[in-house]
């Protein structure tokens, strides 16, 4: 029982770890060695624990996404306005990961800026962590839809797939710019005048 213990403990351990080097640094900035002496794990660990930087990687997005689900789960539901919880969501997502952030940036948009063209395994989890993320803002439309906050004209997925595509593009803009202004442009042109009623 102890060693399945430690054995779980240091493989979190060093999901943790590479979740926030990976996350700060990139993919290819990131080292094995780098995150074995941040862990203060051996190197023969690493190797126990995943078959290769890549299904690392791996694991890793799987852990962040899992984390952002979480967060998705608790924000998008609930007694208020549907819209409100969205612009809530969204405004909180901006403050963890904007410019002014500890580490600013998704690293599932990051990612697939670095890995998707060159790891299918990678891109095929991204596409499903997109198509997941857009499926929860889409189930809050469809709510205020059907409240009649927003026109039945509305296609709820192909909107919730323009609102993501905005907000990775604004967080990306913001890092080029070391500015929140693109942040703020988008929650303002989505909620007073897209998804204004």
């Amino acid at each position: 029982m102890g060693n399945e213990v430690e054995t779980r403990s240091t493989r979190d351990h060093l999901l943790q770890v590479g979740l926030r080097r990976i996350h700060s640094m990139g993919y290819a900035a990131t080292g094995v060695k780098e995150i074995l002496d941040e862990a203060d794990v051996p190197k023969g660990s690493f190797y126990h624990y995943f078959p290769s930087k890549e299904a690392f990687a791996k694991e890793v997005l799987a852990l962040y996404v899992g984390i952002e689900n979480e967060r998705a789960g608790k924000m998008l539901q609930g007694k208020a306005a549907p819209l409100k919880r969205l612009r809530r969501y969204f405004e909180e997502l901006i403050a963890v990961y904007g410019p002014t952030a500890e580490i600013s940036g998704c690293l599932v948009g990051n990612l697939s800026l670095e890995m998707a063209d060159h790891s299918d395994s990678i891109q095929s989890l991204l596409h499903a962590s997109f198509a997941n993320w857009q499926a929860g803002i889409a189930g809050v439309l469809q709510e205020a839809i059907d409240r009649g906050d927003l026109a039945r004209s509305n296609k709820p997925q192909e909107l919730a797939s323009f609102l993501l595509n905005s907000y990775e593009g604004a967080l990306l803009r913001s890092k080029a710019d070391r500015s929140n202004e693109p942040l703020k442009n988008f929650l303002h042109f989505v909620f007073n005048v897209l998804l204004k009623g």
